[in-house]
């Protein structure tokens, strides 16, 4: 029966026991509750401004806050430090992305643009460190991407930081395709010495940026040894197309 039920209690204070007498169905769904009982659901951190709902507002919140230096005194937090780690910066703004469930109806509201999200999702690949949480975060902004750029669906060429840098001893390159072609990433020394040559083969057009689809360099070199610590630039050649980029082993 729906509604409130009341569970009567009698109380024997001489013995110091208490017993109670109600039946449910085995199949009956129930909470216990006290009597004036108010539900108290925590703020999520990621809800920064406090209205409720993590969006992309929030998201707006953190960024303005980057590379802000949290002061360590009892009693006074920003809310836009999510971990806790004592400066805001992009981890704090995945932690609040991997919560936007959908990012369509979230961006009619902010005053966001595709550009602002590229380089959020570039930031933070190179910061990814391989957890559940960061990629939740990553795929969100992507889809947030996507979103922003419904009305001009075009995939170009182009090659994105690698993740995590510094490394060591491994990292993975990010790229898209615009066409199916061949592709080859070429690892080199700042002195233009090749390091090592990873054909990747023909691929069809589409997004490489998540660990199993990126392209993956051990760090060594043609001969199977791990490379020195210093700079190192990565180039890829897909067809016509060609970029290269800087990356930085760290021992």
């Amino acid at each position: 029966m729906a509604g409130d039920n009341v569970l009567l209690v009698a109380v024997y204070e001489k013995a110091g026991w208490w017993s109670g007498f109600f039946g449910l169905h085995t199949e009956t769904q129930y909470e216990e509750r006290l009597p004036g009982y108010q539900d108290q659901t925590p703020q999520r951190r990621e809800d920064v401004n406090g209205d409720g709902r993590v969006s992309i507002l929030d998201m707006l919140r953190v960024a303005r806050r980057f590379d802000t230096l949290v002061a360590a005194k009892p009693g006074s937090s920003v809310n836009e430090d999510i971990n806790d780690d004592g400066i805001v910066n992009i981890t704090d703004l995945v932690l609040v992305a991997q919560y936007i469930n959908d990012p369509v109806e979230n961006n009619l509201d902010a005053p966001i643009s595709p550009g602002l999200v590229q380089q959020w999702i570039d930031m933070a690949w190179a910061e990814y460190d391989g957890s559940i949480e960061f990629q939740k975060g990553i795929t969100s902004l992507e889809n947030l991407l996507m979103a922003l750029n419904s009305d001009k669906i075009e995939t170009k060429t182009a090659l994105f930081a690698n993740y995590p840098n510094p490394f060591n001893p491994e990292t993975w390159i990010p790229y898209q395709l615009a066409m199916p072609t061949e592709v080859v990433l070429t690892i080199h020394t700042t002195t233009g010495r090749i390091v090592r040559t990873l054909p990747l083969g023909h691929q069809a057009a589409g997004v490489y940026k998540t660990p199993n689809r990126a392209a993956h360099w051990d760090g060594k070199n043609h001969l199977g040894e791990p490379v020195t610590s210093g700079i190192y630039f990565y180039t890829l050649t897909a067809g016509d197309f060609t970029a290269t980029r800087k990356m930085l082993i760290r021992k």
